[in-house]
């Protein structure tokens, strides 16, 4: 597999890592409170997940224009 195979293949991993990600952001939180918190922590945990995939995409279209 060549460099350029690789990293198409990289970017379509993280576009649907963060389509993924986004679709479980969207799920409405819990009516338990209990329950609510430990959504809440898990969402700040998938927006850290979700701007780390965002930039290492950003890199990755960067390196395929790069090599075009």
């Amino acid at each position: 597999m060549t460099d350029t195979e690789e990293l198409k293949q990289k970017k379509q991993e993280l576009e649907e890592r963060l389509e993924k990600i986004k679709l479980d952001l969207g799920h409405e939180l819990s009516a338990d409170s209990a329950e609510r918190a430990t959504e809440l922590e898990n969402r700040d945990v998938l927006l850290e997940i979700a701007r780390v995939t965002e930039e290492e995409l950003a890199r990755v279209k960067q390196q395929l224009n790069d090599a075009d």
